[in-house]
């Protein structure tokens, strides 16, 4: 049920729930996930094993995390072994080529950001923004 009470989204608004939205593509692995999932249904190891540093509570929390969000589809194979796999759902794939690009601007970019970071600690003396891990 949506809860912006029929007015226009404003994700500048504190009330907006469109903030989520843009809350759960800012995590750490959503956009990874994201990525990972783009050509096919996945596993969990198998998504697991692409994102390296993932532990598994924390991939397990950003793939129900999306399930819920309507982003992500769990799908159970009930032969025996039972497999499930994650898939995108046709939201998620509306936002397939805005994450794609953020993930390729970073590739891109990171040179730039390292040299900036440095320049600012040199500058400060100190270094007050870890890179993420």
């Amino acid at each position: 049920m949506p809860r912006h009470g029929g007015s226009s989204p404003d994700a500048f608004s504190g009330a907006c729930p469109s903030r989520l939205a843009l809350a759960r593509l800012g995590q750490k692995w959503t956009v990874l996930v994201m990525i990972a999932l783009r050509e096919k249904h996945l596993r969990f190891a198998e998504i697991r094993r692409r994102l390296d540093g993932v532990s598994d509570k924390m991939l397990s929390q950003t793939l129900r995390a999306m399930e819920r969000d309507g982003l992500v589809e769990r799908c159970v194979d009930d032969r025996h072994p039972a497999r499930v796999e994650y898939g995108l759902t046709v939201l998620a794939r509306t936002a397939l080529p805005i994450v794609t690009e953020l993930k390729q601007w970073a590739e891109r970019s990171i040179d730039s950001i390292e040299a900036s970071n440095h320049a600012y600690d040199q500058k400060t003396g100190r270094s007050t923004c870890q890179a993420v891990s």
